[in-house]
């Protein structure tokens, strides 16, 4: 081989897309390296692939205004938890001016980009941890939002549903409802202590982090 054709190979090699260190929105963050252009995929999140009832177990005792997570939810039956075999996808921040959002594709999490990302512009995704009927009254105040968007909407939780005007529905139509609200929607999900909060995580397709609440840093 030519020095000339080794020339050429490393040029085709490209330097990472991201890096990891201190973010000035919460512990580590994960920057981009050069820039990024919009649609790629950046990464995939990975870690343990457990059922919600071993994540659970696994956070039971965390304490309840714990609002770290690496718990990604991928459907009903599977949560991933980065916290066990993860990358570096775990420590992509919330952000609610995302300039990424996770995807699901075949049972797996991307990071994807939604917009051309610039060197050294930290990566976030809106992690809209779900809600639950549990949650402790300041469940708001322990996932605060520190992003500093400009329409930052001060919690890392799912925006609230406004409440609807009851109307009256055939059987069929709301029982099919019903199954529908019951299914578990991708996105981070939040594990607390089962006495105070027992909460779960979200992930997936849709432009929620995916993520479930508790993520150790």
């Amino acid at each position: 081989m030519t020095s000339g054709h080794r020339e050429s190979m490393k040029k085709r090699v490209r330097e990472p897309m991201v890096e990891v260190r201190h973010s000035p929105v919460h512990g580590y963050g994960v920057f981009a390296v050069r820039r990024i252009r919009k649609g790629t995929t950046i990464m995939e999140y990975l870690g343990d692939r457990v059922s919600h009832e071993e994540a659970d177990s696994r956070y039971e005792h965390k304490d309840a205004n714990d609002n770290h997570t690496f718990l990604f939810t991928v459907d009903s039956k599977t949560v991933i938890d980065g916290g066990v075999g993860g990358n570096d996808a775990r420590f992509i921040n919330h952000g609610c001016d995302p300039n990424c959002a996770s995807a699901s594709h075949n049972k797996r999490i991307f990071v994807e980009a939604v917009r051309t990302i610039q060197p050294g512009e930290e990566l976030a995704y809106d992690y809209q941890i779900q809600r639950d009927p549990e949650d402790p009254p300041n469940v708001d105040e322990i996932f605060a939002c520190r992003c500093g968007a400009v329409k930052c909407r001060g919690t890392m939780l799912a925006p609230r549903k406004k409440p609807r005007t009851k109307k009256s529905k055939p059987k069929a139509a709301a029982a099919k409802n019903k199954a529908a609200a019951q299914q578990k929607s991708p996105g981070h999900k939040k594990t607390a202590a089962k006495k105070k909060t027992a909460a779960n995580k979200k992930s997936a397709r849709r432009r929620s982090k995916g993520r479930t609440r508790r993520r150790g840093r």
